[in-house]
């Protein structure tokens, strides 16, 4: 088995490549984001483990971007994140397994042997919060723009035309921090991280004709 490493601390990635080696597996990593979409189109690869929290670009970045490219290389997301959105989105957007880095190494080990395999794995400590996002899923499988109130639809609708919080609280007579509010709200309920996805999904579903 052969498996890049993306992961930006050192002592991290060379404890890592130390571990894999000595249960026979190969190992090579790239120390940034930038270097691992390079290189990767480039190499014949078993697996890619994938650090979420990056400073120059996120996992869910990296992952995007991979699979943008049609990447068919298994990629794992091995984080110290416990958090049920980094989950979701993770798994959202193509990671084949959800492992945390404080895992025991031969557990490690066994789960990369079985998304070799062809499994979706999650680290047995996650499995509480997989069943949440997986019920979740089933009592509403998109994030719904009926959601929000009606108040928040009018949010978002300025927010997709590109208005500023200042422009939006004198649109609507009302104050910013109260805009702030909303759009805080609106991300929640969405399951969305920025107002450039907000943007996006707004004006892709055509919610605001």
């Amino acid at each position: 088995m052969k498996v890049y490493i993306i992961d930006d601390h050192a002592l991290f990635r060379n404890g890592l490549i130390s571990l894999l080696e000595s249960r026979k597996i190969s190992a090579i990593a790239a120390a940034s984001p930038e270097q691992g979409i390079e290189e990767i189109s480039a190499l014949t690869l078993d697996i890619i483990l994938l650090d979420l929290r990056m400073p120059t670009m996120s996992g869910i970045e990296v992952l995007k971007i991979l699979k943008d490219k049609n990447e068919q290389t298994p990629i794992v997301m091995l984080t110290t994140s416990t958090e049920e959105r980094d989950l979701r989105n993770c798994l959202k957007h193509g990671a084949q397994a959800y492992l945390l880095k404080d895992m025991d190494p031969d557990e490690l080990v066994d789960a990369l042997n079985e998304v070799a395999k062809g499994s979706i794995v999650v680290a047995k400590d996650m499995t509480h919060v997989l069943a949440k996002v997986l019920r979740n899923e089933l009592t509403d499988s998109e994030p719904s723009f009926d959601s929000l109130t009606n108040r928040e639809k009018e949010v978002a609708c300025q927010v997709a035309v590109g208005s500023s919080n200042k422009v939006i609280a004198k649109e609507l007579g009302i104050s910013d921090g109260t805009v702030k509010l909303h759009v805080k709200s609106i991300l929640k309920k969405l399951s969305l991280s920025s107002r450039v996805e907000v943007a996006v999904m707004v004006t892709e579903k055509g919610y605001c004709k």
